[in-house]
């Protein structure tokens, strides 16, 4: 596909009522390995994960000249949209959207780190003007950390400020939200009901409401942040254990390399 198809489909997959399960990638080798999966419709990176496998910490410190060299090895590698997570633009929100394009990435979180909403939005509108000025209908999914950084607040008001940044974002041209946090389906239905269905997107982490129940409330796609990654080095870590006590290679274990 063309990066203007890729674009089209991520779109698509986006508004339609299916919800849209990806699971994060961090390489080309696990996302050769996903998207390889039947029923795989895109991929997303994640930033902490691509951050770890470098030996840099998470927080945009690594160096961003490496972070699009590893989404664009990643968009190159598979024939399916690509969406990265570029924290907050590592700040250069526009240039950084506008790099990220030109290696072949057709979507994007970007964190508004709890800004001035002045300030995140206008983040969010430099990143929709590069994938305008880019010709395609780039997939900007505005991340808001208001329940990663409640602040003492209450839930309520939490609830509220995700509401109004959400609005903003979209205003300013986002295609979706990305509300990251560990959510109960209350909470959820009133993200959904407060920022419109296919709107909504969220990180599954253990306790999050099950992919059936989110589907059904309106949510867009659910992605795994750092949790895929997690799975493979909880698999990798138990192998060694495994193996340094005498045992063998798990039953079942596939050459996917």
């Amino acid at each position: 596909m063309s990066i203007l198809e890729r674009a089209t489909e991520l779109q698509r997959l986006h508004a339609e009522p299916d919800l849209l399960v990806l699971v994060n990638t961090w390489d080309v080798i696990s996302a050769r390995t996903v998207a390889g999966v039947p029923g795989t419709r895109a991929l997303a990176t994640a930033s902490h994960s691509i951050a770890a496998a470098y030996g840099y910490p998470d927080g945009e410190q690594i160096p961003r000249d490496l972070m699009i060299e590893a989404v664009g090895g990643i968009a190159a590698a598979v024939d399916l949209p690509v969406t990265a997570d570029l924290e907050a633009g590592y700040g250069d929100p526009g240039g950084t959207i506008a790099r990220a394009i030109d290696v072949g990435i057709v979507g994007a979180n970007l964190e508004d780190q709890l800004k001035p909403l002045p300030d995140a939005v206008r983040a969010v509108a430099q990143a929709v003007a590069a994938g305008e000025r880019a010709g395609i209908p780039f997939v900007l999914n505005a991340r808001t950390d208001a329940f990663l950084r409640p602040g003492g607040r209450s839930p309520e008001s939490v609830l509220a400020d995700a509401v109004e940044r959400g609005r903003a974002y979209l205003d300013a041209g986002a295609s979706t939200v990305f509300v990251p946090g560990l959510l109960d389906e209350a909470t959820v239905a009133a993200l959904v009901a407060g920022l419109g269905e296919r709107k909504v997107t969220l990180i599954a982490v253990p306790g999050t409401p099950p992919l059936a129940t989110l589907e059904r409330l309106g949510v867009a796609r659910v992605s795994f942040g750092p949790w895929s990654q997690n799975v493979a080095l909880t698999a990798l870590q138990d192998f060694t254990a495994d193996a340094v006590n005498g045992g063998a290679l798990p039953e079942g274990t596939r050459r996917l390399n």
